[in-house]
């Protein structure tokens, strides 16, 4: 069992013997995530597509099956399907076409039809998924052309299909950004490197997810009540943190830049872990005090990270200290629960 660090230095040993070369390896990993949109024909797949992306890439035509082979284009570190539609007259192949690019891909969205209902096509497509054991968002898209009550109908798609869907517009861009992308990071937290480091108009919003669940695992992993044993932890966990958030703002960054990046914003991060880990001796409630104390240091860390990146990393070591004894200030009494876990 590793006892409580009596010297600074032997923090530093710990620093020193983490994984690093793994670290890096699996934010690269993340970085090339592939997304699948699928679905039957016009339910909307390429609006959505072209919503996400920012402008037209595939063709949109009110004409089932317009779609006539798979669209895909780099995004970055990974590649978005849009595929052909699925179950039109004559739509074999395409089906068959539209099932394989998705189990090439770590995640699918399917996206139905609001206006047309749930048909037997839809429920079987969603079987054929589901059975691949492909994780799966589904998006009930035409939202806003749908005449019953919204809620109504989408409580009777969830129940029919035994799993909760996402109202939204593509074509409007109605729950898109606010509920969709959310689900595609909650469903595989690894598209959160994917997707910001590919769509700038989502980096802010993805890095503060990742923010948020890093600092409710380094507070669930600082509050376990035997000293020592949380340091490799705490400090992998933050050095994971901020390669991710380069990594969504398009930086190829170093384990030692990301290292020598948080001690800069954090000015004395070892003396901050020991403070933590001596906090967890104090009888009664000590362990609870190091959980929140580290948890609200990992906030601030992550969000003046983001700030950095956002500058363009213009900003001084004397700004970004400023910028994290702000944050720490602002936070002291965060709420940090595991609902916001990876």
């Amino acid at each position: 069992m590793t006892s409580l660090p009596r010297r600074l230095a032997d923090i530093r040993s710990l620093f020193e013997s983490l994984d690093w070369d793994d670290l890096s390896l699996q934010v690269e990993r993340e970085a090339h995530a592939r997304l699948a949109i699928v679905g039957p024909v016009n339910s909307g797949k390429s609006t959505l597509f072209n919503r996400i992306k920012g402008r037209q890439v595939s063709p949109v035509k009110a004409v089932p099956g317009t779609t006539k082979e798979l669209v895909t284009e780099d995004l970055g570190p990974f590649v978005l399907v849009d595929t052909p539609g699925f179950g039109e007259v004559g739509g074999v192949d395409r089906a068959a076409l539209a099932r394989t690019a998705a189990e090439e891909a770590d995640l699918a969205v399917l996206v139905l039809d609001g206006a047309a209902g749930l048909r037997q096509s839809d429920y079987d497509l969603y079987e054929s998924l589901r059975a691949a054991g492909i994780p799966l968002v589904v998006a009930l898209n035409k939202s806003d052309l749908i005449k019953r009550d919204l809620a109504e109908a989408q409580a009777d798609i969830e129940e029919k299909l035994g799993a909760p869907i996402i109202p939204i517009s593509a074509k409007k861009g109605t729950g898109v950004g606010d509920r969709l992308i959310p689900a595609i990071v909650e469903a595989h937290p690894w598209m959160a490197v994917a997707l910001g480091r590919a769509l700038p108009a989502y980096r802010h919003q993805l890095s503060e997810r990742v923010v948020r669940s890093t600092a409710a695992l380094t507070g669930l992993i600082a509050a376990e009540p035997i000293p020592g044993l949380d340091i490799p932890m705490l400090l992998a966990a933050q050095v994971r943190m901020v390669l991710r958030i380069a990594a969504i703002f398009g930086e190829s960054l170093s384990v030692q830049h990301a290292r020598e990046l948080i001690s800069t914003i954090a000015g004395g991060v070892a003396l901050r872990y020991l403070a933590a880990e001596l906090g967890k001796l104090i009888p009664g409630p000590g362990w609870l005090i190091a959980g929140g104390v580290t948890g609200v240091g990992t906030l601030a860390i992550g969000e003046v990270a983001i700030a950095y990146f956002e500058s363009g990393k213009r900003l001084s070591t004397a700004q970004l200290r400023e910028k994290y004894r702000r944050i720490r200030k602002r936070k002291s009494k965060p709420s940090i629960s595991s609902e916001n876990l990876p």
